[in-house]
């Protein structure tokens, strides 16, 4: 098959504001609340983190990204602001206050050091 430089242009050009457009997605969603978890169904360290949140009195902004429309799209944003190898899934994806947290080490090492708390109490997630 031969392409033309127009035609291969234009497909990077389509590529490129597809990311965009899901890193913009990615922004809304996580600014639309005080907590929120990207996750997948049946991800046992994302139920572990969204358990941790209740347990605290949170009430998080779940996405599943597996039954989301444009969740791929999302899924493949996140892995690559969290920096992640391609074998590594970028859930679960904690946002406090619309910035990352981060996964699941982040959450609970902020949980175990004592940080969480505050953290919450200050994006309006917790009133204790």
């Amino acid at each position: 098959m031969k392409f033309t430089l127009g035609e291969m242009k234009s497909d990077v050009s389509v590529a490129v504001e597809e990311e965009e457009e899901a890193y913009g997605r990615l922004r809304r969603m996580a600014e639309a609340n005080a907590v929120v978890v990207f996750s997948v169904s049946g991800c046992c360290m994302c139920h572990v983190v969204k358990r941790l949140l209740l347990g605290l009195g949170v009430g998080p902004a779940v996405y599943e990204l597996d039954v989301e429309p444009g969740g791929r799209a999302v899924q493949a944003a996140l892995r690559r602001l969290m920096g992640r190898l391609q074998a590594a899934p970028p859930v679960p994806a904690v946002f406090v206050g619309g910035r990352l947290v981060g996964g699941i080490e982040s959450v609970m090492s902020c949980h175990i050091n004592g940080s969480l708390v505050p953290l919450l109490k200050e994006a309006g997630a917790l009133w204790l």
